[in-house]
């Protein structure tokens, strides 16, 4: 089993159950290979800390911000996105601790569970520590990435950014059309056209129209190198 100490030290919590901390830097495809093992994944602590971390953050933004609640569900969406908790927990080296298959690439699915194990990690800090250990872990980790997300707008998806870009440069508004609709009804996949007046700028594709429009907008940034 490895040594934990040097984890807590950097996450700067001293469990009293060690094998809650553990438990939540099992993934399951370990679990796969050794069934011997007296111990669960983290899939459980993983909603646990889910919940947690978005309820926190909800409760720090409605508190510190006026905005509408659109508003605030885009800056929470991008808070607590995957990128941004795996970023935090390479921060702590989280990979360095946790119980893989020896067949999991950690490269090839890197982000996605290391997110998973931070939020796995939050679960833990709750049932460990309470609520107020984990609010007070969440504040100091998660919500100082909140001034970047702002200052860049790193909140606004690909569609919203190039309206902006569109009526700011062009005074027009952009539109989107369905050009292409293929595949049987459980399995449809649709092209989408984006439009500056008459002019066709880009085409996306996708498994729904939401898809295909995000996909062109993405394009059309990149067709005028757009910088946010």
């Amino acid at each position: 089993m490895k040594d934990l100490k040097k984890l807590e030290e950097r996450i700067g919590v001293k469990f009293k159950n060690l094998n809650l901390l553990r438990q939540a830097l099992v993934h399951k495809s370990y679990l796969n290979e050794h069934p011997e093992e007296k111990i669960s994944d983290n899939e459980r602590l993983e909603f646990l800390g889910d919940a947690i971390i978005e309820y926190i953050v909800t409760d720090y933004l409605y508190r510190n911000y006026q905005e509408p609640e659109g508003t605030l569900t885009a800056w929470r969406a991008s808070l607590v996105n995957t990128k941004i908790l795996s970023q935090i927990a390479k921060k702590f080296n989280l990979d360095k601790y946790l119980y893989l298959s020896k067949g999991l690439s950690l490269e090839k699915s890197k982000t996605k569970v290391l997110a998973g194990a931070f939020e796995a990690l939050i679960g833990a800090i709750y049932l460990d520590q309470g609520l107020n250990k984990a609010k007070v872990f969440i504040e100091k980790e998660i919500i100082p990435q909140l001034s970047k997300i702002l200052k860049y707008k790193l909140y606004k998806d690909a569609k919203s950014k190039f309206q902006e870009f569109a009526q700011e440069k062009f005074k027009i508004t952009p539109s989107y059309k369905v050009l292409k609709e293929e595949g049987p009804d459980h399995a449809k996949k649709f092209t989408v056209g984006l439009y500056l007046g008459q002019s066709l700028i880009s085409k996306g594709k996708g498994r729904n129209k939401q898809e295909a429009e995000m996909e062109a907008a993405k394009k059309a940034l990149k067709k005028f190198n757009y910088v946010s």
